[in-house]
């Protein structure tokens, strides 16, 4: 019988490129673990947001939510576009993907601070710590890529810039946090900008649709927890029937936003650097809408049970602007694109029709029937 030998991992290799056009390019377990740690701090940024509309504190808590959300998926979507170019899988790379997670989860302990008491310090420095183990990567791909070595440094150093900015933002008045924040966005969006201008960098789009779908369903497991908790409640409180058609309805609207996002394969929209920013860019609202769509629906859940502290027009729109936020987006980023025919008005019309539903008397129950209608109108559009 003979024995095979295992093979040992190399400790460092040279951080060459991956080929963009690579056949059956997946995820890696790395990759699945990284977004697992990530889903701490997306539960954190949806549960406290959840909260904060609850008590009627609509306003802040809004703004810290998407302040919030932005360092998540930011980060989030640094690592992913990077691993897709330069996956080495060596053992440098893994430590240096696991200092990231330490990061993801230093960040996801920040966020009640962020909330409650406008701390973001403790986000801040989970958020430098992930930001600056990518520092390291683009180096080390810079010593191992010539013909990218320009690019490469160039991300290396605009990222190390910008995290000096957020440190520096920490040191300011309270009355400076929304605009530094705002510069700091813009900023971090310039660097791949610019950067890639250079030379690009061999992103996989294969792998990066698969990444970014892997992403939503992360976070539309947000809403599917809201409808669980909807049932759990019900027989807690007696509110049975009421929470139950609740619960329903809410895994009616999750169902229809898998089928539309999952609806035709978004690879091929990924055919150039410029569509490729709007598409990767533009998924911010994708994802922090379904994230925020299980808030939402939490919110729902509170007010059924007479413990939410704001008006029924305001829990329905808690539901209703996530679902048309994300139809908007989907719309343009995956229907409008190539899309013609009826579906390219009924995402628009479908999202202005869930906007009125707060004024009905049941605003969840009437989203569901939209997202139905458009499903099927999706559905004999393709037939």
């Amino acid at each position: 019988m003979t024995q095979t030998t295992p093979t040992r991992r190399p400790w460092r290799l040279p951080m060459v490129p991956r080929d963009a056009g690579e056949p059956h390019r997946v995820a890696t377990p790395l990759e699945l673990f990284f977004d697992l740690c990530f889903v701490t701090a997306v539960a954190q940024a949806a549960a406290h947001l959840h909260h904060a509309l609850s008590e009627g504190h609509i306003g802040h808590g809004l703004v810290a939510y998407l302040m919030v959300f932005f360092a998540i998926w930011w980060a989030w979507m640094n690592f992913t576009w990077f691993a897709s170019a330069y996956d080495t899988d060596d053992t440098v790379y893994r430590l240096a993907t696991l200092v990231q997670i330490a990061g993801a989860l230093t960040l996801a302990a920040g966020v009640p601070r962020a909330f409650d008491e406008n701390d973001y310090r403790l986000i801040t420095y989970g958020y430098v710590i992930m930001r600056l183990a990518g520092v390291f990567q683009w180096l080390r791909a810079a010593r191992s890529d010539p013909p990218r070595r320009r690019t490469d440094l160039a991300y290396a150093a605009g990222i190390a810039l910008v995290q000096l900015g957020w440190v520096i933002r920490l040191l300011l008045p309270d009355a400076w946090s929304v605009p530094s924040f705002l510069v700091l966005v813009v900023a971090e969006l310039l660097v791949p900008i610019l950067a890639e201008r250079r030379s690009m960098t061999p992103w996989h789009p294969h792998h990066i649709a698969e990444r970014y779908g892997l992403f939503t369903l992360i976070v539309l497991g947000e809403s599917v927890l809201a409808a669980m908790v909807a049932v759990q409640s019900a027989f807690d409180t007696g509110h049975n029937s009421t929470l139950i058609s609740l619960a329903a309805a809410g895994i009616v609207i999750v169902f229809s936003i898998w089928w539309l996002y999952f609806d035709r394969p978004a690879h091929d929209l990924l055919t150039s650097l410029r569509r490729a920013l709007i598409w990767g860019y533009g998924h911010y609202l994708i994802f922090a809408s379904l994230a925020a769509l299980g808030a939402g629906l939490a919110v729902s859940v509170d007010y059924d049970v007479h413990v939410a502290h704001l008006s029924g027009v305001a829990a329905g729109y808690a539901v209703a602007v996530p679902v048309a936020v994300f139809l908007f987006m989907c719309w343009a980023l995956h229907v409008y694109p190539l899309q013609r025919g009826p579906v390219l008005v009924a995402y628009p019309v479908a999202a202005a029709l869930i906007l009125a539903t707060p004024f009905t008397p049941a605003p969840v129950h009437a989203t569901a029937a939209v997202m139905v209608a458009l499903v099927a109108t999706t559905t004999v559009a393709k037939s």
